[in-house]
């Protein structure tokens, strides 16, 4: 049984982690010292809080919040020089998956084309564009071949919709649309657990960990 400790548990996203804890190989502890990982789905100023905390205890964090600046990672870098961090704006795998199938595409295009990333989310996400989007671009980024021309990010907030990206490509004889659609928190809180339950299994160094 893995120990989770989890900040920000009142939040939408830590009701669907304790639901899920229910269901699996998971116990929540109230504790830090007591946790084998802490889980973060909270505000980014109590990221750094709690942060301070797993640096004392030497816990493993995994952190799902959003939002977070400069100075955020600038104070996350630092801590994972002394536990492991994994970190990403949307815990979903097939957020990884969707990830691949732009690397593939990308990788082998060798025409002229430009870049829109669509996010839409519910009304009550303060983070525009989402921390999702962001990766997104920046993945696209690191793997152009020179041939992408410009990348724009579109926000569009509408209520009950837990996460829609879309990337389209577009080149003068057509668009490639690639998309992924979150139907529940669940996806999320889903991947948040299995990280949890990879760092404990496998013990890694102090670092920062993403998903691919």
């Amino acid at each position: 049984m893995v120990k989770i400790f989890i900040n920000g548990e009142s939040g939408k996203m830590g009701s669907s982690i304790i639901k899920l804890i229910n269901d699996n190989d998971f116990i929540k502890v109230e504790k830090i010292k007591l946790a084998d990982v802490v889980i973060d789905f909270s505000h980014p100023n109590s990221t750094l809080k709690i942060l301070q905390d797993c640096i004392k205890y030497k816990k493993p964090f995994v952190i799902g919040t959003t939002g977070l600046s400069k100075i955020h990672f600038k104070e996350i870098e630092e801590a994972s020089k002394v536990i492991p961090i994994f970190h990403s704006a949307n815990m979903s795998k097939g957020i990884s998956n969707l990830k691949e199938s732009l690397s593939n595409y990308v990788s082998k295009s060798s025409e002229p084309m430009s870049c829109i990333i669509e996010e839409i989310h519910h009304t009550e996400k303060i983070d525009t564009p989402s921390g999702t989007a962001l990766e997104l671009r920046d993945h696209i980024i690191s793997i152009d071949n020179k041939n992408i021309e410009s990348i724009e990010i579109t926000s569009k907030r509408i209520e009950n919709v837990f996460g829609i990206h879309k990337v389209s490509f577009v080149k003068k004889d057509g668009v490639t649309e690639f998309k992924h659609e979150a139907l529940s928190r669940d996806i999320f809180a889903r991947g948040a657990l299995d990280e949890a339950r990879y760092i404990n299994e496998n013990e890694p160094l102090p670092g920062i960990y993403k998903n691919p």
